[in-house]
């Protein structure tokens, strides 16, 4: 069996969905954009299709199997890990869903591939706002607090946590001198944790702070 016309349509709907897919993450300034995943959606279909032809009604699945394994080297290709901080992996995930839109294309199924586009489309962008807003309203952070223990005691430290709204749990302690350090993981909403830091702040008492947000 040979390549026909509905071989085009099909290059065509993988071209397309591919390029919505990346117009976004090229909105948002990512490794993979625009061209990168129409690519990648156009190239897994015309190697879906080549599969077919290739490896017969017997074992259509030839090549097909192996793209899945494939792009996986390409999505490791934008992740990027700085000390405890791990990025584009939403981009890498990007990658694969365009993938497999090509592929599904590739098959025939342009219902199920552009449905598939539109709620890759509506994770991407819609959900980013509904995270934005659980980010806000849980947050976890470490927090490392100075202070004379002669002044004040580790329970004030503790009480302003509780003040502020917030759940913590008391990590470690060292001490230099009159000096005390402890450490706390501190759990809350981003209004709780800028109560703590205001109430920090304008305590004598504290000789020094400072918080951070772990991977």
């Amino acid at each position: 069996m040979s390549p026909g016309i509905h071989d085009i349509y099909s290059l065509l709907v993988a071209l397309g969905l591919g390029a919505a897919v990346g117009l976004e993450r090229e909105y948002r300034s990512k490794a993979a954009g625009f061209r990168t995943l129409t690519m990648i959606s156009l190239g897994s279909c015309l190697f879906t299709l080549m599969s077919y032809y290739i490896g017969g009604p017997g074992n259509p699945d030839r090549i097909a199997a192996n793209i899945v394994q494939g792009i996986g080297f390409l999505g490791a290709g934008v992740i990027f890990k700085d000390g405890f901080s791990v990025s584009g992996l939403t981009t890498a995930t990007a990658i694969w869903v365009a993938s497999a839109i090509g592929m599904t294309a590739g098959t025939g199924n342009y219902a199920l591939a552009a449905f598939t586009a539109v709620v890759a489309l509506i994770v991407l962008g819609v959900f980013e706002r509904v995270q934005f807003w659980l980010d806000r309203l849980h947050q976890r952070r470490n927090y490392r607090v100075t202070f004379d223990r002669a002044a004040l005691p580790p329970e004030g430290v503790e009480e302003d946590f509780r003040r502020s709204g917030l759940k913590y749990i008391k990590q470690k302690e060292s001490r230099n001198g009159n000096l005390v350090t402890s450490w706390y993981e501190v759990y809350g909403n981003a209004g709780c944790f800028a109560a703590l830091d205001r109430a920090l702040l304008e305590d004598e008492r504290v000789s020094s702070f400072d918080n951070e947000t772990p991977p």
